[in-house]
Parts: C-alpha cells; sequence; structure tokens
C-alpha cells in the first residue's frame, strides 16, 4: 500500500503515529532551512515538513501535480491554521517517492480563483477534476445517485435496464442515428427516453420500474442543459393515476434535497399550477416561484389609450413594490435588455408612481386618472411603486414580459435566497400549432388526453388538455411526466389528429401498438433530471459543472476529440457513403 491514511482525515490525536500518504502536490514553498510542501488526496490536504538535506534536495525537483508518496511522523504544529480540518498538524517526512510526474508547464493552475477559458478545462478535463469544487461536485452526484436508488429500492420499484440501441420516434427533438452493418440501409436510433419500454414493461406485468436512464437527444446546449446525452430518474407504475406518481415524487425530491444541502426545502404536497395560469402569470412554463412579482394582464384597461404603441395589442405589466426608488439608468437598462435578440422587445414602456402620488417618467403622460385609479385598485399599484409595459401579440407578449419578470427578479435583488420552492405545472394543452400551422403534439405523444376518446372525437384539438404535468424547482424544469394512453382506439385517434394514420402508428410504434391489443393495464410514470437535480443541490450555474466528462457548447467532445472522422473501411462497413460536399471537408 502506498498510504496508511488520507490527507484529510489525520488531526491531533493522530500525533506522533509514523502515518504514509499518497497524493499531489498542491503547493511548495522552500523556505531554505526547509521546505513545505501541501499534499492533497480527494480527502484534503496535509502540510508536509522536508528538513533532512537528502531529502530537500530530492523535493526541489518536485513539480506542482505531481504524484508523490510520503512517510513520516505526525507532530502539532507550532503555527496552526484552523482553515483546514487537518491545521493542527503536520508531517515530517523521513521517506519521498515521485510516483508519477508532472510537466514543468501546467496548462493552468489546477485549484485557483482566476478564470480558466471552459475550453481549455475541457480539454484537460482529468487535470480540471482534480479542482476541489469540481471534484466534490463528482463525488455528490454520485452520493444523489444512491440516495435515489435507495429510496426508490424502499418504495418497491424495480430496477430494469432497458435498450440503447431502440427504434426512431417522433419524441421532440432529433434522434443520434446508428447505422447496421448486419442490416444494410437500416439505423438504430439511441433512445431520447426509455418512453416505450418502460410502457411496455407495464403490459409484461410489472408493477413499478425505475432506472437512472441515459437519453441521447440532438438539441442545441444551453448552461442548464448538456448536449447530446444526459441521466434521468425513469419510473413507470402501473394501475396508477396522476396523483400516485405526485407522491412518488413528494416523497423522492424532497427528501434527496434535504439529505444534500442545508438549504430549505419545499415539502409535498408542491403547489399545483395550470399551464395556462403559469404563462399569465409568469410568462413561462417553469416559473420560479422565489420571485415575488407576477404578471398581469391590462389589455382591456388600456383599449382606449391615446398611446400608438398599445393599440390593438395585448398589454402586460408588471408591477414593482418600491420599484420608483430607482434612478433612470436602471429604467434605460432593463429597456436595454428587453430589445437584445434574446427577449425580442421593440421597447419596453414604464412609469413611476412618486411618494406623493404622482405618475413620473416613461410614458406617464399617456396613463389617464381612469387608468391610475384601475391600476392602484385592481392591479395593486400604490406609492412608491414602479410598473413595466409590455406590448405585442399575445404570445409573444406572454413571452417578453416572462423574461423581463426573471430579469427584474435578479437585478433588483428579489429572489429568495438558500430555499428550494417546487411546483407542478398541470394541464397542458394535448396540441399546438407547429410553425407550418399544422396540428402537433405539444408535450409527449403517448400521454392520455383528459376526456379520453371522447374529447378527442367531440373537442377543437387545441382545446384538449392532457393528463402531462411537468415538476418545476427554482425555474428550472426538473422533471416531466404523464399518464399514459394505454387504449389503442385512443392511440391512433390521438396521432391521427397530429397527422399520422394507423398505418404509421402500426409502423412506428408497432410494438406498443400490438401490446395494447393484450390487456394493458392504465399506467403513469415521470422522469426527474438527474444533471439538472445535481445542478441545483450543487448550486451550480453550469450542468457542465456537474457531469465528469461534458461536451462543450458545440456537443463537442474536446478530452477525446469526438466527434471525429472515421476511416473509408469502417463507413463501408456500415454501408454509408459520405456525400461529396462532406468528402471534400476531409
Amino acid at each position: 500500500m502506498y498510504r496508511t491514511k488520507n490527507c484529510g482525515e489525520l488531526n491531533i490525536k493522530n500525533v506522533n503515529e509514523t502515518v504514509e500518504l499518497a497524493g499531489w502536490v498542491q503547493k511548495i514553498r522552500n523556505l531554505g532551512g526547509m521546505i513545505f510542501i501541501d499534499l492533497r488526496d480527494e480527502n484534503g490536504i496535509t502540510q508536509i515538513v522536508v528538513n533532512d538535506e537528502k531529502l530537500q534536495n530530492q523535493a526541489k525537483e518536485f513539480k506542482a501535480e505531481s504524484c508523490i508518496h510520503v512517510k513520516g511522523k505526525i507532530v502539532e504544529r507550532t503555527s496552526k491554521n484552523l482553515n483546514i480540518p487537518t491545521g493542527e498538524i503536520e508531517v515530517i517526512a523521513e521517506e519521498l517517492e515521485v510516483l508519477g510526474k508532472c510537466k514543468n508547464v501546467l496548462p493552468f493552475e489546477v485549484n485557483t480563483d482566476q478564470e480558466v477559458r471552459e475550453d481549455l478545462r475541457l480539454e484537460y478535463r482529468f487535470l480540471d477534476l482534480r479542482n476541489t469544487q469540481l471534484h466534490n461536485n463528482i463525488l455528490l452526484r454520485s452520493k444523489i445517485l444512491k440516495t435515489l436508488r435507495d429510496k426508490m429500492d424502499e418504495l418497491q420499484f424495480t430496477e430494469i435496464q432497458t435498450p440503447i440501441l431502440a427504434n426512431s420516434s417522433p419524441e421532440g427533438a432529433r434522434d443520434y442515428l446508428v447505422p447496421s452493418r448486419l442490416n444494410p440501409g437500416e439505423f438504430y436510433a439511441l433512445p431520447q427516453a426509455p418512453q416505450q419500454f418502460k410502457q411496455l414493461l407495464m403490459v409484461s406485468g410489472f408493477n413499478k420500474y425505475y432506472q437512472i436512464a441515459p437519453c441521447f437527444r440532438d438539441e442545441d446546449p444551453r448552461a442548464d442543459r448538456a448536449p447530446g446525452e444526459f441521466y434521468q430518474l425513469d419510473f413507470e407504475m402501473a394501475f396508477s393515476t396522476q396523483e400516485d406518481v405526485f407522491k412518488v415524487i413528494e416523497e423522492v425530491v424532497p427528501y434527496t434535497f434535504k439529505k444534500h444541502t442545508n438549504w430549505q426545502v419545499d415539502e409535498g404536497p408542491f403547489i399545483r399550477i395550470p399551464y395556462k395560469e403559469a404563462m399569465e402569470k409568469y410568462g413561462i412554463d417553469k416559473p420560479d416561484l422565489r420571485n415575488p412579482l407576477i404578471i398581469q394582464d391590462a389589455t382591456e384597461l388600456f383599449k382606449e389609450t391615446e398611446f400608438n404603441a398599445f393599440k390593438g395589442k395585448t398589454i402586460k405589466i408588471i408591477v414593482v413594490p418600491e420599484g420608483a426608488k430607482q434612478g433612470r439608468k436602471f429604467f434605460d437598462k432593463m429597456e436595454e435588455y428587453a430589445k437584445t435578440d434574446e427577449v425580442g422587445a421593440k421597447g419596453l414602456a414604464w412609469v413611476k408612481v412618486e411618494e406623493t402620488g404622482e405618475y413620473t417618467g416613461g410614458i406617464a403622460k399617456f396613463i389617464t386618472e381612469e387608468n391610475k385609479k384601475m391600476l392602484e385598485e385592481k392591479y395593486g399599484v400604490n406609492k412608491n411603486s414602479s410598473i413595466f409595459f409590455v406590448a405585442d401579440e399575445f404570445e409573444k407578449a406572454q413571452k417578453i414580459a416572462g423574461l423581463v419578470r426573471i430579469e427584474l427578479g435578479k437585478r433588483l435583488d428579489l429572489i429568495e435566497k438558500n430555499v428550494y420552492r417546487f411546483c407542478f405545472i398541470v394541464d397542458f394543452p394535448m396540441y399546438e400549432l407547429s410553425d407550418e400551422g399544422t396540428i402537433d403534439f405539444s408535450h409527449n405523444p403517448f400521454s392520455m388526453p383528459q376526456g379520453g376518446l371522447e374529447a378527442l372525437q367531440t373537442k377543437e384539438p387545441l382545446e384538449i388538455l392532457a393528463y402531462q404535468y411537468d415538476l418545476v424547482c427554482n425555474g428550472y424544469e426538473m422533471a416531466s411526466g404523464a399518464v399514459r394512453n394505454h387504449d389503442p382506439e385512443t392511440m391512433v385517434k390521438a396521432f391521427e389528429i397530429a397527422g399520422y394514420k394507423e398505418e404509421d402508428v402500426k409502423e412506428r410504434f408497432g410494438a406498443l401498438y400490438n401490446a395494447f391489443q393484450y390487456g394493458t393495464p392504465p399506467h403513469a410514470g415521470a422522469a426527474p433530471g438527474i444533471d439538472r437535480m445535481v445542478m441545483l443541490i450543487a448550486n451550480s450555474q453550469n450542468i457542465r459543472e456537474v457531469i465528469a466528462f461534458p461536451k462543450n457548447k458545440r456537443a463537442r467532445d474536446l478530452l477525446m476529440r469526438a466527434p471525429s472522422r472515421v476511416m473509408p473501411e469502417q463507413l463501408k462497413d456500415v454501408h454509408i457513403k459520405l456525400a461529396e460536399e462532406t468528402q471534400k471537408g476531409m
């Protein structure tokens, strides 16, 4: 063994013991008469003192991040550092050995407060993962996974793995396709979720299924969404309803959060917000309930306005208590933000209500006495308030107001601190209009419509609601799920409305369609996202900080250099020939 103790576990009780330690050189300080080495391993840091002249000559050759072995005696420090757990002791080196040399020049300092370009960190991820904060994030992820498994086992769920090589199906994103060598011209698809498999398991008589499931979607990356692949706690239950799923989530999620954070965590039952209400009050279907601001509709109030920018538009307002105390620069900056490409507003109107009750600034001259009376009586406007106005087409006005609400919460420091606020978004519309103006599924195509087959036969498609739901935490969608459409006739009708014929359903979802002919139990489930859950518990703003080997913003793995070109023979094996323009770029 190269070590008898870990660096971080030594304390004053170990004085006079002889130990062997192994780890990485974090820092070397040569004070002439002695050399100090900060030795780091996964558990912490121990100070090594090198007094012996022969060992000093050896230690002078050590480079930061070299891997070394130390044998020595633990003594009490005369100058203690109570900022670290091992700060009362140090080890007097008796033997030193280099286990792994490090180059003279590191691409970046491993433990530093200095900003390091992310692509460089990802290229040298094996070094980056030595960073204490990042390293602890990965250890935290491991603990969270164990907690989730233990809790699901306690709730008598059965862990079952489902295939990675599957079939292509429309589930909201582009598939990753895998060509088949044995079946020329045919392709597998990496599963966007184990959706069909977990439903088949319900037909197969399993009562409660779960797995920590890898999912693959060819989507553009965001700070809260890793490109290509992610993991979720996928679960499904037979003979269950929406309420049953909520009870599982309300038991598993708060339990996991409370075990790994000292922040306040909402207990179940969580607040339930219908999708339509969420869009009206928050302008988004993943509202951050830590932000006290809400959006109100003032379209009728300004129906007769003389302000041209409001005429014929949907008017959304956000009332900010004490907002009038902000200077003109604040309002100008908010208007600049609203006009960015991200938000897409033509402008952002505003007024201030002074201590005297006078309306000043912005569009105050267009606010009539009748408007003021209604704003104060119906919309909660009072002295020292400010009001922001968004005027646009209905859906665009909702979106812009939602983004403005979020930004106001941040800039005015209104976001509640050190707390996790959960809610369920329910009653999603079953269908929506695509960019081409056709009827399309708005959420999960395998969901049960509210009202069942009768609703599909008698209601306008855009009026039909589904038993679909999302779990939201602090402004992030953390889980998605649904009561499943388990009746073949209802399933065929649901897809027919979205433009699929029964033959299409048989072709694309043949396994489900066939299985549903043989006694299918009602079933429902959900899938909390693991990466996002860890990101929230770790209080990280970037999902790549809780994934060991993530891809960059262009979906490239800079460490393993993927994606990459392959040999012509490999393409030939899977019966693929590159387009001429692609070959030219090689």
